[in-house]
């Protein structure tokens, strides 16, 4: 099983692709950010991650996508691009046909180290 998982943002969105073999074991694919300029229109922006995004997952060939649910609420303005953001995200694995599961980062944390407060 392929998947790709994303850390949704507006300026920068973090991404890994990993194989996860049938023995547990898993393997890196590809890994790495898409940036937009801070002082460009936001449609242009999400565009952008739009097409970035589309050709990663076009050359990765992922089955399934893992995206960050969002959790907090302190910079109304930063909450708002980010869940932008994450609908472009979520736009994009629903036209790849990709198996889309949404974590917190609590449970991403306690995932990948045993303890959600890492």
């Amino acid at each position: 099983m392929r998947i790709i998982g994303i850390d949704p943002g507006t300026g920068i969105l973090g991404f890994g692709v990993i194989e996860a073999n049938k023995n547990g074991k898993s393997t890196l694919v590809d890994g790495g950010v898409i940036r937009t300029p801070v002082k460009e229109d936001d449609a242009v922006r999400l565009q952008t991650i739009f097409d970035e995004l589309t050709d990663i997952i076009n050359e990765t060939k992922p089955t399934h996508m893992a995206v960050e649910k969002l959790f907090f609420a302190q910079n109304v303005t930063t909450a708002m691009t980010v869940a932008q953001a994450r609908g472009v995200v979520l736009l994009c694995g629903r036209q790849a046909s990709l198996e889309i599961s949404e974590y917190t980062p609590l449970q991403i944390k306690q995932a990948l180290t045993g303890y959600g407060r890492a």
